[in-house]
């Protein structure tokens, strides 16, 4: 049967995720090593999950309300004015989604009429252009800059802005650069953003992996938290990638708009899963983040160690200062990311993603996670050596 005047016309467009790809290969290959996954390598932490154990041997296991646990939305409001300085009503602030993914996808939704624009930093996260194509919306890339670490300059964002510009996609610390926006740089984007009355998405999911300073939320600088909307979420820093429990932190009259999608979509997150990130926040409150400073801290050692080689080795590396990936470039070799992460795959069995997958300015450079144990990555980084001396010779 020919489906070609069945489905939608935006669904068939969106091309299919570059990352993918080569997962899939890797899957199938006998030994090989990857370095392709953006998901921590540790278990949740044993006290996280037995909020989700007690719910269920309690009987919890209906709905929540449509917002989500009360007690997990007081929990992120009071997360969050200690984390961001920045603080949102759990009443009418804050909703509960399944991951941080639908939170990206319900805003989308709430902001979104045909032909709007949607302003996307490149190299980005993959969903985001696809998702605003299906929402009826235009993405819009903005080439970020390796000279410029990746960070938007208002110069950049000011160049791309027409009648039709209605949010930016604001995504730092960055998946797959590792770069982030310190206060300073989002002072200086901030008056182009007040001044054209533009709506600020703002997927901060690797906010507590920073190393160096301290995260700054774009909601934080001022004029700007009634222009943002806070996507966040417990897979990364938590290590919950699993669970599916996110959430989304607006001004009321957004949020409530958001709620509505919510409720005819999703209904409400998993319930034991929202147990278990209630016990996440209450155990870390009281144990000063223990196990998210742990995990940080061994993030922080592979981050080094994996910067360090492939500089040593001739990939020329900028320092990435968030989330759990590194963005060598590869020019040098000849090669553009895409030929040189299929020649390492089949030569040496270590996958690594091409960042043309996150948007034609990262064609030369190559995503590398450091999410996995430092003797993994010490041996994919013999192998990446290896590699690299056969192609001089």
């Amino acid at each position: 049967m020919d489906y070609s005047g069945i489905i939608g016309k935006a669904a068939m467009a969106i091309p299919p995720s570059g990352i993918r790809k080569f997962f899939d290969i890797a899957a199938e290959m006998k030994d090989c090593i990857s370095l392709g996954v953006g998901e921590p390598d540790f278990i949740t932490p044993a006290a996280f999950s037995q909020g989700a154990i007690r719910s269920l041997d309690e009987g919890k296991t209906q709905y929540t309300s449509n917002s989500g646990l009360k007690e997990l939305r007081v929990a992120i409001s009071k997360y969050l004015a200690d984390f961001i300085e920045t603080e949102y009503d759990p009443d009418s602030e804050i909703l509960i989604t399944v991951g941080a993914s639908e939170a990206i996808d319900i805003a989308l939704r709430m902001l979104i009429d045909p032909g709007d624009e949607i302003l996307v930093p490149m190299p980005s996260y993959v969903s985001y252009a696809p998702c605003v194509s299906l929402c009826g919306g235009t993405p819009i890339a903005i080439d970020c800059k390796a000279e410029n670490m990746f960070k938007l300059t208002p110069e950049e964002l000011e160049a791309v802005i027409t009648p039709k510009t209605k949010a930016l996609i604001l995504p730092y610390p960055n998946n797959p650069t590792g770069a982030v926006m310190e206060r300073e740089y989002l002072e200086a984007i901030a008056p182009v953003l007040r001044k054209n009355n533009i709506i600020v998405l703002s997927d901060e999911i690797y906010g507590e992996l920073t190393y160096g300073e301290k995260h700054v939320s774009i909601a934080e600088i001022e004029g700007m938290r009634d222009l943002t909307i806070i996507l966040s979420g417990f897979s990364k820093a938590f290590a919950m990638t699993g669970w599916r429990v996110g959430y989304v932190a607006a001004p009321k009259e957004m949020l409530s708009v958001m709620r509505k999608i919510h409720q005819y979509a999703i209904m409400c997150a998993p319930t034991a899963s929202q147990y278990a990130a209630l016990a996440a926040l209450e155990h870390s409150f009281a144990h000063n983040f223990k196990e998210v400073n742990e995990m940080r801290r061994q993030y922080n050692e592979r981050r080094i160690y994996l910067v360090d080689r492939l500089n040593a080795m001739g990939l020329d590396c900028f320092e990435p200062r968030g989330a759990f990936y590194a963005f060598p470039c590869v020019a040098s070799t000849g090669m553009d990311g895409e030929q040189f992460a299929e020649k390492l795959l089949y030569g040496e069995k270590v996958a690594v993603v091409p960042g043309s997958a996150f948007g034609a300015s990262g064609k030369n450079f190559v995503r590398i996670s450091y999410a996995y144990a430092i003797r993994n990555i010490a041996k994919a980084l013999d192998k990446i050596e290896k590699f690299l001396s056969e192609l001089k010779n």
